[in-house]
C-alpha cells in the first residue's frame, strides 16, 4: 500500500512538471509573456495613463507582437498622433519590458456646439467617457477624430429626441481663437439685419456699427450672443455699464433681403463709478509713479478702457527703463451693493535689460569718437529699446554729419546676459564716402 501511494505521488509530479514545461514552450513559440513594465514617450499632451487606456495595454497582460500592433493600430486609429511605434525587449522576470513611442498632432482645439438643442457640458462628459483622451476638452483636428466623435454626438443628441445629421470643422471664434465646431449638416440662415430695443445710454447707430461683424454671419444663439459679448459689451462698459444684460433674441426672416432679423432686448443696467485703483503686488517703480499713467481716478465713471489705455502707457515706461517683457495686467472687483468697481494691478516686470556693447560702423575715427561721446545710454545702465532710433532721428535733425545718407540701428538682445547691444551704421549720400563733419551732438533722453 505505501509502495503504490509513493508511485502515484511519483507519477503526478512528473506530470505537473510536464504541464508547465509545454505552457511555457507553448508561450515562448507564440512570443506572449506578461508585460512586466510599461512606459510612454514622446508625450505632452496625453498623459501616459490615457494613452496606455486608449491603447488597451496593462501591467501583467499576457501580450506579443500581434497585441502591440493592435494597440498601434488602436491609437493610429484615434487621430490624436502623427506616428506611434513600440519595442519590447526581455525583463527582469521573463516577461517584456514595453515602451510606447507617440508623435502627438499639434492642431488640437477647444470642442463647441452649435444648435444641437442639447447643453455643451452633457456632450463634453459624454465624450470624456467615450475617448480617454478628451479629458482636457480639446480634440485633434484630424479626420479620423472628427468621424469618430461626430458619431458619438449625433448618437447621444438622437438620444435626447434631437436626430440630426451632424458635422465638424475647425472655426475661428469671435475672440480670434479656433474651435472644432460640431454643428447640423443643415445649411444655417445668416445674419442680414440687427435690431436694437431698449438701448438709450448708447445711440443705434454705434450699435449697428459696432454689429457690422455679425452681419453675414450664420445665425446660432451661442455665436450670436458671443458677438454681443465682444463687440456690444464694451460699449456699455466704456460708460460704467458694468451689468448690460440681452435679456432678449427675436429671430424673423426678413423681407428685404434674404436672411434673418435679429431684434436684441439691451437691458443697460446702471452705472457704475470707479472705486479703488491700486497695484497689487511687487512692482520695479513706485506705485504711485505708475498709477499716474492711468487717466482714471476714485469716482469717476467706470471705464475700463481707460484703464487698459493707463495699463499700456505703464507697459512701454517699463519698457524704457529695460523691462522688456513686463506684463501688466487689471482684475476688475465688482461691487453691486455700491455700484462701484475696482481695478487690481498686477505687474510682471520680468528681467531688467541692461546696456551692453555699442558698435560704430561708416564713420572716420573722429566721427566714431563723436558718436560715443553724446550716446548718454551706457553701458549697464537700463536698455531703453527706442532711444537708438531716437539717437539716429536727432543727429540727422541737428545736421551732426555732411552727406549722410542711410541709417540703422541694429539691436541684438543677449536673453542669457539680459543686454542689448547695439550697432549704429552711417553711410554716406553717394557710394565710396563717408559722411563728414561733426557738430555739437544730441543730448540723450
Amino acid at each position: 500500500m505505501h509502495r503504490l501511494l509513493l508511485v502515484l505521488m511519483l507519477t503526478c509530479a512528473a506530470g505537473f512538471g510536464q504541464t508547465k514545461t509545454a505552457q511555457n514552450a507553448g508561450a515562448e513559440a507564440a512570443g506572449r509573456w506578461p508585460i512586466e513594465s510599461l512606459v510612454v514617450t514622446g508625450n505632452h499632451t496625453y498623459s501616459a495613463e490615457q494613452i496606455l487606456t486608449t491603447a488597451a495595454l496593462k501591467l501583467g497582460q499576457v501580450a506579443g507582437k500581434a497585441d502591440f500592433e493592435a494597440a498601434r493600430r488602436r491609437l493610429l486609429d484615434t487621430g490624436a498622433f502623427e506616428t506611434v511605434g513600440y519595442k519590447f525587449t526581455e525583463g527582469a522576470a521573463k516577461g517584456y519590458a514595453a515602451v510606447i513611442q507617440v508623435l502627438e498632432v499639434q492642431q488640437a482645439y477647444p470642442a463647441e456646439f452649435e444648435d444641437l438643442h442639447v447643453s455643451g457640458e452633457e456632450l463634453r462628459a459624454m465624450l470624456r467617457e467615450k475617448d480617454p483622451l478628451f479629458q482636457s476638452g480639446k480634440m485633434p483636428a484630424t479626420q479620423p477624430a472628427f468621424e469618430r466623435y461626430t458619431k458619438w454626438v449625433e448618437e447621444f443628441v438622437a438620444a435626447k429626441g434631437q436626430p440630426e445629421k451632424i458635422v465638424a470643422g475647425v472655426t475661428p471664434t469671435a475672440t480670434g481663437e479656433f474651435a472644432v465646431v460640431f454643428r447640423p449638416s443643415r445649411s444655417l440662415p445668416v445674419v442680414a439685419l440687427v435690431e436694437f430695443r431698449g438701448n438709450h445710454v448708447v445711440p443705434s447707430n454705434l450699435l449697428h456699427d459696432a454689429m457690422a461683424a455679425g452681419i453675414g454671419a450664420e445665425y446660432t444663439e451661442d455665436r450670436f450672443r458671443e458677438i454681443l459679448t465682444n463687440s456690444i459689451r464694451p460699449l456699455y462698459e466704456a460708460r460704467g455699464r458694468m451689468r448690460v444684460r440681452f435679456t432678449g433674441l427675436a429671430t424673423e426672416p426678413t423681407k428685404e433681403v434674404r436672411g434673418l432679423k435679429v431684434t436684441v432686448t439691451v437691458d443697460e443696467g446702471r452705472s457704475y463709478t470707479m472705486g479703488k485703483i491700486a497695484i497689487d503686488g511687487p512692482a520695479p517703480e513706485t506705485a504711485a509713479e505708475l498709477l499716474r499713467k492711468i487717466d482714471m481716478k476714485t469716482g469717476d465713471v467706470a471705464n475700463f478702457d481707460k484703464v487698459e489705455q493707463g495699463l499700456e502707457t505703464m507697459r512701454k515706461a517699463l519698457r524704457r527703463e529695460g523691462y522688456l517683457n513686463a506684463k501688466v495686467t487689471a482684475d476688475r472687483v465688482v461691487d453691486d451693493a455700491h455700484e462701484t468697481a475696482d481695478a487690481a494691478i498686477h505687474v510682471d516686470a520680468g528681467p531688467q535689460y541692461t546696456m551692453g556693447k555699442l558698435t560704430v560702423a561708416g564713420l572716420d575715427l573722429e566721427g566714431e569718437a563723436e558718436i560715443l561721446r553724446i550716446w548718454t545710454m551706457k553701458m549697464g545702465k537700463p536698455f531703453n529699446p527706442e532711444y537708438p532710433n531716437y539717437f539716429l532721428g536727432t543727429i540727422r535733425q541737428q545736421n551732426l554729419f555732411d552727406h549722410l545718407g542711410k541709417t540703422t540701428a541694429d539691436v541684438k538682445l543677449d536673453d542669457k546676459a539680459h543686454t542689448g547691444n547695439v550697432k549704429l551704421t552711417f553711410v554716406a549720400e553717394k557710394p565710396g564716402e563717408k559722411p563728414a563733419g561733426v557738430a555739437s551732438g544730441p543730448e540723450g533722453r
